[in-house]
């Protein structure tokens, strides 16, 4: 984990950057593909769910949730991504849900600078080294 500072620019501009964001949508997708057979099931997802840590922490602090919750919580995330209700997501519909839920961040954050704590392989630190990288080339 990083502490990192960014603003729904850092999220627009990545998911705006076809090329970047599809790298890292394809390496998440074939990471949690573990059969690979070119879809996630709702136990390959399950890991990846469970990393967004939707009601564990509560300001930093972690916190015991209900399980009943949790799993109500999980199946409605894996419809989210599960546009054709087939029981497993393809790669298009993993990009399309992520991009919403990027796009969905970027628009609750507002522009002003926000210091985050992030996990090294999140969308969010991609998204911070994206732009930290671009920020370099330019100035160069």
């Amino acid at each position: 984990m990083s502490v990192e500072v960014l603003d729904a620019a850092t999220i627009f501009n990545f998911v705006e950057d076809e090329e970047a964001f599809n790298v890292s949508i394809c390496d998440r997708f074939a990471n949690l593909d573990t059969d690979h057979d070119g879809l996630l099931s709702y136990a390959e997802m399950l890991k990846e769910l469970q990393s967004l840590r939707v009601f564990e922490t509560h300001f930093g602090i972690d916190v015991k949730p209900d399980p009943g919750e949790l799993t109500h919580v999980y199946d409605s995330l894996f419809m989210q991504f599960d546009h054709d209700s087939n029981g497993t997501v393809d790669l298009e519909e993993f990009k399309g849900e992520t991009k919403q839920m990027m796009l969905a961040m970027a628009n609750g954050m507002g522009f002003l600078p926000v210091q985050m704590v992030l996990e090294e392989d999140s969308f969010l630190k991609k998204a911070v080294d994206r732009e930290s990288l671009m920020t370099r080339v330019t100035t160069i």
